[in-house]
């Protein structure tokens, strides 16, 4: 029996990172991990903010759907998520001002992020405590490394660096200043895409196999 719980809470965690990602498969969460992620840092900075929303407000939720009505349960969930954004927003301005400037207002706009209330309203309202934290963990880390690898990618290609540290000098590599746009950050992210969603086809014809 504890093997079988093993296994599905496994399955939980791992089915957001990769199977089930926000970002790559569901296409959720689009509006900050185009907007900040011209970084390493920013992307990093982005995700870890929104998982320490997603997994607090599942948590909550997890911990008293069954105690809020109907009618108001959106509301009642969208409070609770303010209430952890407005945290999250307060801890970077005062412990990392720099960096908070730099995310500029997206991260206020996490309060709107429909993957943090489709996890609210879709599963943790629905399941206990533990699940719904395994769950949140696992979709925070699977929008984290999504978002800190499509900064890295950028950064790299439009500023021969990453993490702030030159990797790329001007000695031999002209910086793509294309890729910290708007423009690279769509063609950054539908190149990823292809070639996740290309790998995960090509393990589900070996599995067949």
């Amino acid at each position: 029996m504890a093997d079988n719980k093993e296994i599905s809470y496994r399955k939980l965690f791992t089915q957001p990172i990769y199977d089930e990602n926000q970002v790559t498969k569901m296409l959720l969460g689009l509006c900050p991990a185009l907007a900040v992620s011209n970084s390493a840092v920013n992307g990093l900075a982005m995700g870890l903010a929104t998982s320490f929303v997603v997994f607090s407000a599942s948590s909550l939720v997890s911990l008293i759907a069954k105690f809020i009505p109907k009618q108001v349960r959106i509301p009642t969930y969208i409070v609770i998520i303010a209430g952890f954004v407005t945290l999250a927003d307060l801890f970077l301005k005062a412990m990392l001002p720099d960096l908070a400037k730099s995310l500029g207002p997206y991260v206020p706009l996490i309060v709107v992020n429909c993957m943090i209330m489709g996890r609210a309203e879709f599963f943790a309202a629905k399941n206990k405590l533990l699940p719904s934290m395994v769950d949140a963990l696992g979709v925070g880390v699977g929008f984290t490394w999504c978002l800190t690898l499509l900064g890295a990618i950028r950064e790299v290609l439009g500023n021969g660096s990453i993490f702030g540290y030159t990797v790329l000098g001007p000695d031999i590599f002209t910086p793509w200043i294309v890729m910290l746009l708007p423009g690279g950050a769509f063609i950054s992210l539908g190149i990823m895409v292809g070639l996740i969603n290309y790998m995960g086809i090509r393990r589900a014809e070996r599995r067949a196999a």
